[in-house]
């Protein structure tokens, strides 16, 4: 079930549970970050129950960046100024989704204005690089340095995000195989070998599968 043009879509629409498992962060943090976020997207005078608690490909990647500043105590409102700033220096929507940002945080996050808004300090900085570098590792970014893919568990594992297949719903490598569909044949009883053999998958595709639900349920 390799992908095809055909099978290609973009319309992806992931929810605040879907972020949290997705980034394996906690979902009522989560849920209060990305209110803030998404308010900075939006103008000061539209009402608070107005604001979306859904995330696009490209959001959920670069919410990821915000949550990672929140939780080292930088204020939403300079967090999204900082993010404007970029948006237009790197003149994308997304600036917390490109590759200049998130291989490059360190020059990037502290250069200039963007610097002074966020008042890095060494501590900060430190906590940036060991975070986000990380992070960069399990994203695939396009010819336009915006993120292509997210491996969620990893390079080393199977599981993938990706706009394009599933409506960015967790599958299982480069098919069309849904990563949740696995690990639901297996609790009702299936072998490993069984779900291997049905999805045209190899064993460790399925474990991979499986361990990355055993883990939100745990």
């Amino acid at each position: 079930m390799k992908v095809t043009k055909s099978t290609k879509r973009k319309n992806t629409a992931y929810s605040v549970a879907d972020i949290a498992t997705i980034l394996d962060l906690p979902e009522t943090q989560v849920r209060q970050w990305l209110k803030e976020y998404k308010k900075g997207l939006l103008a000061d005078e539209q009402p608070e129950e107005e604001v979306s608690l859904t995330a696009d490909f490209h959001t959920l990647i670069e919410f990821y960046t915000f949550y990672q500043l929140r939780s080292q105590g930088v204020w939403p409102s300079r967090i999204n100024s900082a993010r404007e700033i970029l948006a237009g220096m790197l003149h994308t929507q997304y600036p917390f989704a490109t590759a200049s940002i998130l291989t490059d945080g360190k020059n990037v996050f502290y250069h200039a204005e963007v610097g002074e808004l966020i008042k890095a300090d060494q501590t900060l900085q430190l906590s940036i690089q060991q975070v986000v570098a990380p992070f960069c590792k399990r994203i695939e970014f396009g010819d336009d340095s915006l993120a292509t893919k997210l491996y969620p568990q990893g390079r080393e594992s199977a599981i993938q995000i990706d706009p394009n297949r599933q409506s960015g719903r967790p599958v299982v490598g480069d098919t069309e195989v849904l990563s949740r569909s696995v690990f639901d044949l297996y609790l009702q009883g299936n072998t490993v070998t069984d779900l291997a053999e049905r999805f045209k998958l190899s064993t460790k595709q399925v474990e991979d599968a499986i361990a990355f639900h055993e883990k939100q349920v745990a």
